[in-house]
């Protein structure tokens, strides 16, 4: 059936079609790095990774923006209680996040730009608002005027008569539902020179701007956590959208007045203006593939993932029910954080308790352990992909049966992501693979273990590529040591000294090693 999405924005799961051809354009709201990343914040993370592996796994290239908002309000009010400077702080939890985020395996993004190093695009995009009236000053700062916009509230589904006033309450403000694009200078702040004297710019402005730069005016997806829909992802949309709309009526006119010349006619459309101008005409009229719904708009597909709750409540900062990610990492391993946080659907709540997390361990462990004891079987990752590629070339019954876990998981994955399933899929595969581990049929093993392997890949959690046992440089020295003692054990039996025998055999599994005697002789995995 093909990718399909929730689209915020529409209410509904649509099919997903990229813009261009072959190339998808993701703009994900990165970290305000005020203090370190909570598991709330790996959650988001986590969900938009698995999206971009399944992407690329699906044949498309991606490019991936995560911006890092390193100047804001609660930057400030923390940097100042912790006696440091703003740029020192946001360093510091820059470096924070990315280490949390690579502990779980997230893949980096293309691109991850900083609010501070696209100062002179906010001050372009205030120009452009400014001028086409949807912005105004008013001392010092620079607002948006939301009664201007005519489909503010599209996205969160308010209508903006309804609203609550704007929590920003400084002076020039005309209409308590306005934003501010830039805030006035205070005394001991950052601040940069603009057309209407220093200040800073205001937190949703940033991402459009970035946005705008590294993706265009229209671009594939945008994303972030549910509490971002209103009032940071509307405003991003209000802005992008009033601000663009000028460069499509000057390639609107641009495009009539090459007409008028007789130059359209041929197919020669001034540079940018088919781009810009194509299904401009009626908002969400639907003309032409890449702008079919989304003439006038900033992206094509919104989507949030649902909060992290704690005891039923939601996990915030404000509540003081957070956990930071080093604390999470000291009580779990960071697959078994990984897997837990992304084993529901993204769009749902997800329970973050000791209990979840055991369970999540558990299950976890069960695929792990399921691949390595395989693998050992079949002598080594190598060996298994020989076997799995001659299990495909004879075709059998298990090879067509291996197929069709893959196209269910693959199913479940273009239903909106749907990981409940496509986790479903996976313990099946182990399932099946386990009740061939201790027969004969290596090549039915092999392809099981094969299949696992593909979907752990596209979850980011293959123990072997991605999640490799520490001490694997061990594993030669380790290989030698067991093939001494089961020497040993087997010399014990020849000699009917079956004491000594299961004696071998207790204590190694109480050091965790599983021996199992098969018609192809002694084989051992770790437990």
């Amino acid at each position: 059936m093909g990718l399909h999405l929730y689209d915020t924005r529409t209410r509904r799961v649509r099919p997903f079609v990229p813009q261009r051809p072959g190339h998808v354009g993701v703009y994900v709201c990165g970290p305000t790095v005020q203090s370190p990343p909570h598991v709330g914040h790996i959650r988001t993370a986590l969900a938009f990774d698995l999206l971009r592996r399944w992407l690329t796994q699906s044949g498309l290239s991606v490019t991936f923006v995560q911006n890092v908002t390193d100047i804001d309000d609660k930057i400030i009010v923390n940097a100042e209680r912790a006696g440091t400077s703003v740029w020192e702080l946001a360093t510091r939890q820059t470096r924070a996040f990315e280490d949390a985020y690579r502990a779980v395996g997230i893949l980096p993004p293309t691109i991850s730009p900083r609010a501070t190093g696209h100062i002179p695009e906010m001050l372009e995009m205030i120009a452009v608002l400014v001028e086409r009236g949807f912005a105004y000053p008013g001392a010092g700062s620079v607002w948006f005027r939301v009664g201007a916009f005519a489909d503010y509230g599209a996205l969160s589904h308010q209508r903006p008569a309804a609203m609550h006033p704007s929590p920003e309450s400084e002076p020039g403000k005309a209409d308590p539902r306005d934003f501010a694009l830039w805030k006035a200078v205070k005394p001991g702040e950052p601040s940069w020179s603009s057309p209407w004297g220093p200040g800073r710019p205001g937190w949703h402005l940033e991402c459009s701007a970035m946005a705008g730069k590294y993706l265009g005016d229209l671009f594939d997806i945008h994303g972030g956590g549910l509490d971002l829909v209103f009032p940071h992802h509307e405003n991003e949309r209000a802005q992008s959208v009033c601000a663009a709309e000028l460069a499509v009526a000057e390639a609107a006119t641009a495009t009539a007045s090459a007409a008028s010349r007789g130059a359209v006619s041929g197919g020669a459309v001034p540079a940018g203006a088919r781009a810009a101008g194509a299904g401009v005409a009626g908002r969400g009229a639907g003309a032409g593939v890449a702008g079919a719904g989304v003439a006038g708009e900033m992206a094509r597909y919104w989507m949030h993932v649902g909060l992290l709750t704690t005891g039923g409540t939601k996990m915030s900062k404000s509540l003081g029910n957070s956990f930071f990610v080093t604390d999470a990492l000291a009580a779990v391993r960071p697959q078994v954080l990984r897997y837990h946080l992304l084993s529901a659907h993204y769009r749902s709540s997800l329970e973050y308790s000791e209990q979840t997390l055991d369970e999540s361990a558990a299950a976890h462990d069960r695929i792990e352990t399921f691949v390595r004891n395989a693998l050992d079987i079949l002598g080594g990752p190598a060996e298994a992909a020989a076997l799995a590629a001659e299990a495909d070339r004879v075709a059998g019954t298990e090879a067509a049966d291996a197929d069709g876990a893959w196209a269910e998981f693959a199913a479940a994955l273009d239903d909106d992501l749907g990981v409940g399933r496509a986790l479903a899929a996976l313990f099946g595969v182990v399932g099946r693979g386990n009740q061939v581990l201790s027969k004969t049929h290596s090549r039915e093993l092999a392809g099981w273990v094969d299949v696992a392997r593909r979907m752990l890949t596209v979850l980011g959690l293959d123990p072997v590529e991605q999640w490799p046992t520490a001490g694997a440089e061990l594993r030669p020295a380790l290989d030698g040591v067991m093939d001494v003692l089961l020497d040993l054990r087997s010399a014990a039996r020849a000699r009917r000294d079956y004491s000594e025998a299961d004696s071998i055999r207790s204590r190694l599994a109480a050091a965790g090693v599983v021996i199992e005697d098969t018609p192809e002789g002694q084989r051992w995995h770790l437990t």
